[in-house]
C-alpha cells in the first residue's frame, strides 16, 4: 500500500492569509500546508479520503491521473469543497465517481452541490454514485478494498476515521472512545490530527495526540491537520518521540 499526503493543513491552510508569523513566513517547503487529504493506492485501486478546496492543485501536483473512489470523513467545507473537480475523472474515465460517506454527510453534499443532484442536470456537471456508510463499527468495501470505520468526535460532531489494513487515519477529532482506540491498536502506521500545542475545543492538541500515540505504540505515527500555531516543522519534530513525525504535503509512505 502506498499513502500520499495531499494536504496536511488546517481549514485555513498554511500560510494563513494576512499572517506574518515565523511559520507563515517560513521558506521550508514542509511548512506550506494545503487543506487535509490523503491518497491511498492499494489492491490496484486509487482512493482519496476527503477533497478540500485544494483538491485540483493536489491531484495535479501528485499526477493522480486515475481515481476509483472518493471517501469522506465528514461534511465540513475544508474536506468537501473540491468535489466539483472530479469532473475531470468523469470525462477521462467515462463513468460516475463512487462517493462514500455517512447519510448525514451525503445529505449535506446534496444541499451544497444541488446542481450535481438535480433532476435536470446542466451539461458537464460532475457525475457521482453515492454509497452510504451505514455503520460506524462494521467494515465496508470501497471498490473492493476493506475499510474499517473508526468513530471519533469533532467537538460534538460525529466524524469517521478509517483503518485500511495496517494503515489508520483519523483527522478532525478531539475524542476517541475506548472502542475506537481498540480499532486503532495494532496498526503499523497511525495518522492523527494535532492542531496546535494549546488545547482546542474540537481538535487534539500536540500533547494529547502524542499521549494517544504513545499508548497505542504503532511502529510509525504521523501528525496531520496542522495549523501555523503548532510551530515550524523542524522545531516541532525535534521535540517528538522518534516514532512520531510530522506529516507534510507530498510525503509518501509504504505501508505493509
Amino acid at each position: 500500500m502506498q499513502v500520499t499526503f495531499l494536504g496536511t493543513g488546517t481549514s485555513q491552510g498554511v500560510p494563513v492569509i494576512g499572517c506574518h508569523c515565523t511559520v507563515c513566513r517560513s521558506l521550508d517547503y514542509r511548512d506550506k500546508r494545503l487543506r487535509v487529504s490523503v491518497h491511498v493506492q492499494v489492491q490496484g485501486k486509487s482512493l482519496i479520503i476527503d477533497s478540500g478546496p485544494d483538491f485540483r492543485q493536489q491531484v495535479l501536483r501528485e499526477r493522480i491521473d486515475h481515481l476509483d473512489a472518493l471517501v469522506f470523513t465528514h461534511e465540513h467545507k475544508d474536506h468537501t469543497a473540491g468535489m466539483d473537480d472530479i469532473r475531470a475523472y468523469n470525462f477521462k474515465q467515462q463513468q460516475d465517481m463512487p462517493v462514500y460517506a455517512e447519510p448525514r454527510v451525503l445529505d449535506q453534499l446534496r444541499r451544497e452541490y444541488a446542481y450535481i443532484f438535480a433532476d435536470k442536470k446542466y451539461p458537464g456537471v460532475p457525475q457521482v454514485q453515492t454509497i452510504p456508510i451505514l455503520s460506524d463499527t462494521e467494515s465496508f468495501l470501497v471498490e473492493g478494498v476493506p475499510f474499517q470505520p473508526i468513530r471519533a468526535l469533532h467537538y460534538k460532531l460525529p466524524v469517521l476515521g478509517f483503518r485500511i489494513g495496517g494503515f489508520a487515519y483519523v483527522t478532525d477529532a478531539n475524542y476517541l472512545a475506548p472502542e475506537a482506540m481498540e480499532q486503532l491498536r495494532g496498526a503499523d502506521v497511525i495518522v492523527l490530527n494535532a492542531l496546535r500545542v494549546e488545547k482546542h475545543i474540537s481538535h487534539f492538541s500536540l500533547p494529547e495526540a502524542v499521549e494517544i500515540l504513545t499508548e497505542l505504540a504503532p511502529r510509525r505515527a504521523y501528525l496531520t491537520h496542522i495549523s501555523h500555531l503548532l510551530g515550524r516543522h523542524r522545531d516541532v519534530e525535534a521535540t517528538l518521540p522518534e516514532f512520531i513525525r510530522l506529516a507534510y504535503d507530498g510525503l509518501r509512505l509504504s505501508v505493509e
